[in-house]
């Protein structure tokens, strides 16, 4: 039989559909927050859509991630009508869905005018510019994710408090939680496998049922692909065997937040490594530390694009691993940029200001997209953190807006941001991240209840 992942074109998508004797065929899209949206197709008309593309309901990129419709948005709305949109689907992209026997599922993204704001898209037009700049990018993600032993009806009954994770207690790296749960592992490696998202490394990390994941890297389209899918089927997962996984920036205030941070390095177009000058310190090349000197100098205006909700802003307080200014350092996990000296081939830069809630296309668009206007501009970094950065007074420049609202209107004012990715989508992304937390300030919390309720 034909293997799903050595489908590259349209006939050999047709080819395997065929084989299968499939009749529907699962087909999902990618939204501004990253998450998934798609249905089952007829196999003709899923042929057709391979020629020709279909049309999907635009209002997927006109609402937020509880389906409440933005009031903002220029691009689609009430005014509008919420028409079709034309959308692509990508051969190479071909999957098995393991627990849906032969069943096989395809990515699609965005094409015309709303290729502007779609984030598959925006990424796609990113790795362009790198290639026109004679680069090819490399990418991996990690992600930290909490797991409970509840299910999507116990957690609203309970209103999301008092939850049982999988495991008790503070165990991070623990060979005695890996062994006792070792099916679970397993079942995680073997799913993440079948659908070629493969992990390089997993294990417990500090805090109550948390698990963190380090995927294998690839190129930056395919490495972005597999975050995505990675995020969905991980929650799609656990959630078929009675178990809740979530990817929120920090679900609770007495524990530390979940990371998604990206590792990144350039490759020139006949394969050396971009990065790499063993005759420079830390094996960094000038492209290299341009590169550093973007991804340092913008992270203030892209913010919103690598924290993109209100509990995104929880996470980056003092003390629990998230960075709180642009810093960076040479083997430094206190700092925002990480600079990994190695060989040609390992010698990267890992971001660690992301969090596990940031759409994977969107935030490595915004990873890249600054070092790349970095090396174009050639831009110096600031000086390197040594030691602890937390302890430490930095350029008032290197401070990072402190709320979501803010972060999105940095974006909406950057110069930078509207040549790499578009005036469209930074409009319509900054707009939404507005929105986002226009609907969190109409919620009043218990913290506001029990501190102000008597007393004020």
């Amino acid at each position: 039989m034909l293997d799903p992942r050595a489908v590259k074109n349209i006939a050999d998508a047709k080819a395997i559909i065929e084989e299968r004797n499939l009749t529907h065929i699962k087909v999902g899209i990618f939204d501004s927050d990253g998450i998934m949206r798609g249905k089952y197709m007829s196999k003709e008309k899923f042929f057709s859509s391979l020629d020709s593309g279909f049309a999907f309901c635009d209002v997927v990129m006109g609402w937020d991630s509880n389906d409440e419709l933005y009031d903002n948005a220029t691009y689609t709305g009430w005014h509008t009508g919420y028409p079709d949109a034309p959308v692509r689907i990508i051969p190479s992209s071909c999957r098995s869905l393991p627990f849906e026997g032969d069943m096989l599922l395809f990515i699609a993204e965005f094409a015309g005018d709303a290729e502007q704001i779609c984030p598959r898209g925006t990424l796609q037009r990113v790795l362009k510019k790198a290639e026109n700049m004679g680069f090819n990018a490399t990418a991996a993600f990690e992600y930290e994710f909490f797991m409970f032993n509840e299910t999507p009806e116990s957690v609203r009954d309970k209103g999301f408090k008092n939850l049982k994770p999988i495991t008790p207690g503070m165990f991070g790296y623990s060979v005695i939680r890996n062994s006792v749960h070792g099916e679970l592992y397993r079942d995680i490696l073997a799913l993440c496998e079948d659908m070629d998202m493969p992990i390089e490394g997993i294990h417990t990390e500090t805090g109550p049922g948390v698990v963190e994941a380090a995927l294998a890297y690839d190129n930056a389209s395919d490495a972005a692909d597999k975050a995505a899918l990675f995020k969905t089927f991980i929650k799609v997962w656990a959630q078929r065997n009675d178990m809740m996984a979530t990817f929120m920036a920090k679900w609770s205030g007495d524990l530390p937040g979940q990371s998604g941070h990206i590792h990144l390095s350039l490759t020139n177009l006949d394969g050396s490594s971009a990065f790499f000058d063993d005759t420079k310190t830390h094996n960094m090349s000038d492209t290299q530390r341009h590169f550093l000197a973007g991804q340092q100098r913008l992270m203030p205006e892209f913010l919103s694009m690598i924290a993109p909700t209100v509990n995104s802003f929880s996470r980056m307080v003092p003390g629990l691993w998230a960075p709180l200014q642009a810093t960076w350092g040479v083997e430094n996990r206190t700092t925002a940029l990480r600079v990994i000296p190695g060989s040609a081939k390992s010698q990267r830069v890992e971001y660690r200001l992301g969090a596990a809630d940031a759409n994977p296309y969107i935030a490595l668009a915004a990873a890249l997209a600054s070092g790349l206007y970095g090396i174009e501009h050639k831009l110096e970094p600031l000086a390197q953190v040594k030691g602890n950065a937390y302890e430490q007074q930095h350029p008032a420049e290197l401070s990072l807006p402190a709320t979501l609202f803010e972060a999105a209107g940095r974006l909406k004012q950057s110069t930078a941001a509207k040549q790499m990715f578009g005036e469209a989508f930074v409009e319509h992304f900054a707009a939404s991240r507005e929105w986002e937390e226009r609907e969190y300030r109409k919620h009043v919390s218990d913290w506001e209840l029990s501190r102000y309720f008597e007393i004020i």
